[in-house]
């Protein structure tokens, strides 16, 4: 249990760093103004030929956008869930430690996505009723990819019946795959700001997973240790 933590935290530890450098490389590797009124960004060639080459889809646009719904709900349910906790329990300490650590998760979530809505990496590479709009990362995709293998993770620890809990998390698994693909395909962000979000999101996700795993190293109910 402890090798697979500190792995957790190793592989979380790349993957930022991998962000933080794809984010650096996104303001010097072939910048070129190839976006609406003249707008720059990184990895032009890359980004052009991807975007090209899918087109613009505004209904799948706006059927991602609607989807996007689907974790905002997911996280409001984990954190009703703590709630009734700490109501029950009458103290803050008592809630389960990995919904507390859930939570915390969701304020980073959230502040990375005011960070990077005021610190403008690039605009998306089409306008949105007719204004440019920050498109680095993919927030969708950075919602999508945060909170439902989240909630994937305390599912498999929570749903006791085995059919259930595969089918929701493969259902699941599904989701974010179809929402990634489908956000690129739409043809509003270029191909790095979805790799910018996968990046991002996928350390934040390893990061709790390796926390989610610690917490509970001494749970005798806990799927591993049964």
């Amino acid at each position: 249990m402890k090798k697979k933590c500190q792995k957790s935290f190793y592989v979380a530890l790349c993957l930022m760093v991998a962000f933080a450098l794809w984010t650096v490389l996104l303001g010097f590797v072939d910048v070129r103004t190839i976006g609406p009124k003249e707008s720059a960004v990184g990895f032009a060639g890359m980004n052009q030929f991807i975007h090209n080459l899918t087109g613009v889809n505004m209904r799948l646009y706006i059927i991602t956008d609607w989807l996007g719904l689907v974790p905002i709900f997911t996280a409001l349910v984990f954190g009703c869930f703590g709630m009734v906790q700490l109501i029950k329990r009458k103290n803050l300490l008592r809630v389960d430690k990995d919904i507390l650590a859930l939570g915390i998760f969701y304020i980073i979530v959230i502040a990375l996505y005011i960070l990077f809505e005021i610190v403008i990496v690039n605009y998306r590479p089409i306008l949105i009723e007719g204004r440019l709009e920050a498109s680095y990362p993919s927030s969708t995709t950075m919602l999508v990819m945060c909170v439902m293998p989240t909630a994937s993770i305390q599912m498999h620890y929570r749903i006791k019946n085995i059919i259930l809990r595969r089918c929701t998390i493969a259902s699941t698994t599904f989701f974010v795959v179809f929402m990634v693909i489908g956000r690129l395909i739409s043809g509003v962000h270029w191909m790095s700001d979805i790799i910018g979000g996968a990046l991002l999101s996928s350390g934040l996700v390893v990061m709790y997973n390796g926390i989610f795993y610690k917490i509970n190293a001494k749970n005798k109910h806990f799927p591993i240790n049964r």
